[in-house]
């Protein structure tokens, strides 16, 4: 249970790469985040330094980034951090900050976004027969009914 969970806000840096691998769907892009300080000198707002993560999503989650981001893009993900460290070819170590995501959305604060469920196949069991789905709907009276549906009594509300 000791993992870092981070929440970063920027902009998708690459197109989102998707494939299918035999654990399931997955995804992957990079994800630039600049913070923004206010400079006084100036009496500007400045860019500072520029951090790149590299976004990992999985299952439903990939499926969707893949069809919702687009390079330029502002979006919020959280998800896991980890940052790992190799030596290539004998040169000095090579450093990498990831985020194994948990979720993934447009930041609507700078832009709208417009919402579509995704639809899921349904699973299948074998043996059991299909359950209806409810009617949620509320009953409409028919417009040709001679008598009125009978409401409750009401309480007498006192106003002071």
């Amino acid at each position: 249970m000791n993992e870092t969970i981070v929440c970063a806000v920027g902009n998708v840096a690459t197109q989102p790469v998707y494939r299918e691998l035999a654990a399931g769907p997955s995804a992957r892009f990079r994800l630039a985040v600049t913070s923004r300080y206010w400079d006084r000198e100036k009496g500007i707002w400045t860019d500072g330094h520029t951090n790149f993560f590299t976004v990992w999503a999985n299952r439903q989650l990939a499926v969707n980034a893949a069809a919702s981001l687009n390079v330029g893009e502002p979006v919020i993900v959280q998800g896991r951090l980890k940052v790992r460290t190799e030596t290539r070819e004998g040169q000095q170590n090579w450093t990498s900050a990831d985020i194994d995501a948990v979720s993934i959305g447009h930041d609507i604060a700078r832009g709208t976004s417009a919402f579509r469920r995704s639809t899921r196949p349904e699973p299948v069991t074998l043996g059991a027969p299909a359950q209806p789905e409810p009617d949620w709907a509320t009953p409409v009276p028919a417009a040709d009914s001679a008598e009125p549906e009978p409401q409750p009594p009401r309480e007498p509300v006192a106003v002071t």
